[in-house]
């Protein structure tokens, strides 16, 4: 079992060190490809649940990070979301940013100020619109191999790995359980983790959370994930199809519902919602990642890119509707669609928009 990650403040004490007024924060982004980015700041400590409006604005470089000009290269970083660090221990914070040109204009990959302008409507209270993602992922050597993949051929056919146990069948155990236990200290509202079907491939499972904060806690925990498999030397691989044809690919599929949805009879709710979900297809595949076309291709769990399907209990559906609503009457609805390298600010975002938002 991976223990929770030791206070390093508290040994600078025991050595005469006071650190008592002060913290680190780590002040995370994304750049112009939506890489994760982050630099660490001395702040004075204030209280052990800090609020993101009272961190200050900060800036970087833009032009090394493909978001500026030289000559106007400074871009604001602005809090949004707070979280304690897993890796230095409380009570050392991570801190997600929103990025701004000079001129306080979102950069193009900040979906999201565009999300929140979404969720802003008046409405979010009375729809309680609930989010849980799933993020499917490979684990990679630095030159792109899948690391339970022998240096030449290929493994076994992917029929022993998913949710598999012993060597052989699990590649990268060890690194998820430090990042589960990671996103639990850090207070990300993880739900669980499995090996996945493809060897060296896993998932995650973030939610559920209320509008906006899905993205906030999915992005720290992709952050905690790069950072935990950094420390082993691997690196994650979140390409819709990076194995080729025979191979599963990589979702985000998200799950999603209102408080009808959850009530007594909400499946009639749930239904109209997937009706439209399927007139806006054309729109949400322009941003459920880049290259899923690759990996709907109506094999392999995927319904086909360029077509709406739903079924009950279906994972070849582009929506699907899982038994247990269906039983029960009432729920939620998974679109299967996004693509693991999606932005869930304009998953979330968009879901929101098309179902309760919904113009003809």
């Amino acid at each position: 079992m991976i223990k929770t990650p030791a206070d390093p403040a508290a040994a600078l004490v025991k050595h005469g060190c006071s650190t008592t007024n002060s913290i680190t924060a780590e002040y995370v982004w994304l750049d112009s490809v939506y890489g994760l980015r982050s630099k660490s700041r001395t702040l004075p400590k204030t209280d052990s649940n800090p609020n993101p409006k009272n961190i200050p604005d900060w800036n970087y470089d833009g032009s090394s990070t493909g978001q500026a000009k030289t000559k106007t290269s400074d871009i604001i970083l602005r809090p949004v979301a707070v979280f304690y660090d897993p890796f230095k221990g409380c009570p050392h914070i991570l801190v997600l940013c929103e990025t701004f040109d000079l001129l306080d204009e979102p950069t193009d990959t900040n979906n999201r100020a565009w999300a929140r302008q979404i969720f802003d409507d008046e409405n979010v209270m009375e729809f309680r619109p609930w989010f849980a993602m799933e993020q499917e992922f490979f684990f990679v050597t630095p030159q792109g191999l899948p690391i339970g993949f022998p240096a030449d051929g290929l493994p076994e056919p992917q029929d022993k790995y998913y949710c598999g146990v012993g060597a052989g069948h699990i590649f990268g155990r060890e690194i998820m359980d430090e990042f589960y236990q990671m996103c639990l200290y850090s207070a990300v509202q993880i739900s669980g983790i499995n090996a996945e079907v493809a060897n060296s491939q896993w998932e995650f499972q973030i939610g559920p959370c209320e509008g906006l904060a899905i993205g906030d806690h999915l992005w720290i925990a992709r952050y905690i994930m790069a950072r935990v498999a950094e420390k082993y030397g691997v690196c994650i691989n979140y390409q819709p199809k990076p194995l080729g044809e025979n191979w599963n690919g990589s979702g985000l599929h998200t799950n999603f519902s209102t408080a009808d949805m959850r009530e007594v009879d909400g499946l009639e709710e749930i239904k109209g919602a997937v009706q439209r979900l399927g007139t806006k297809h054309a729109y949400h595949m322009e941003h459920y990642g880049k290259d899923n076309h690759k990996r709907l291709t109506g094999e392999h769990e995927t319904s086909r890119f360029d077509t709406f399907s739903w079924g009950l209990s279906d994972r070849g559906a582009s929506v699907r509707i899982p038994a247990n609503v269906v039983i029960e009457e009432r729920g939620y609805l998974e679109d299967r669609r996004p693509a693991a390298n999606a932005d869930p600010y304009l998953v979330a975002g968009l879901i929101y928009e098309s179902i309760v938002l919904y113009e003809d």
